[in-house]
């Protein structure tokens, strides 16, 4: 299909074809999902990055992102299974370096930070969630600047998630110099555009879309963690 290219599911596709560009991207999108995961399993921060950054030169060079235009699945699913059994393999061969050296093991937890209780699925998945609604947010923002509106975003913004704080409505028709209704009916037009937003986002990295509304739900709730 010639609108392909321009879906993140593409950006897999051109990284396990050796894209530099669409690895950078790559990188850039699902980072802080895999480092959280990583982190969360024990490892200090230096040795996080360092895992991170392995576990993704690994995928090109394995190959391994074919078998998922193969497979065609929900990619974070996909991704988290595939850094799991990387860990495994690392754990195997850091065991069989250091068998019989009678170096003593370290519990992973005393390396985990107790500011939480989120497990390393968990953490993945909230830091998942919350990239992809920090892109969806960011490029609604870039239309709306494009269209000269970037102060209504702006304004509005706190009532796409239903925040408490979010300002009243008439107190935005006051300082938007609009009426109470015409701030209600920009508010509606702008959570349905977002809600369009975030399922174009979500249909980057399902294969299906029958898919797209149980992936939403999923990650939701995964911000509430």
């Amino acid at each position: 299909m010639s609108e392909f290219p321009t879906t993140r599911l593409s950006l897999v596709l051109a990284a396990s074809a050796h894209s530099k560009e669409a690895l950078a991207d790559l990188c850039s999108l699902y980072w802080h999902p895999l480092y959280a995961y990583v982190r969360r399993q024990g490892h200090d921060a230096e040795e996080a990055q360092d895992l991170t950054q392995s576990f993704i030169a690994r995928l090109l060079e394995k190959n391994t992102l074919q078998k998922f235009q193969e497979q065609r699945g929900r990619f974070r699913s996909f991704l988290l299974a595939s850094l799991k059994h990387f860990l495994a393999n690392e754990r195997d061969s850091a065991r069989a370096q250091k068998r019989g050296g009678g170096q003593a093991s370290i519990s992973i937890d005393s390396a985990l930070d107790p500011s939480d209780n989120l497990t390393p699925e968990k953490a993945f998945e909230k830091q998942w969630a919350l990239g992809l609604l920090a892109r969806v947010l960011a490029r609604l923002r870039e239309e709306f600047v494009q269209a000269g509106k970037r102060e209504q975003f702006d304004r509005l913004r706190g009532h796409l998630t239903g925040d408490d704080d979010a300002i009243p409505y008439r107190d935005l028709a006051r300082e938007m110099k609009m009426t109470e209704g015409a701030v209600k009916v920009a508010v509606h037009r702008l959570r349905q555009r977002f809600h369009d937003a975030l399922r174009e986002e979500i249909s980057m990295t399902v294969a299906h879309p029958e898919d797209i509304g149980d992936e939403i739900r999923y990650l939701m709730s995964a911000l509430r963690t």
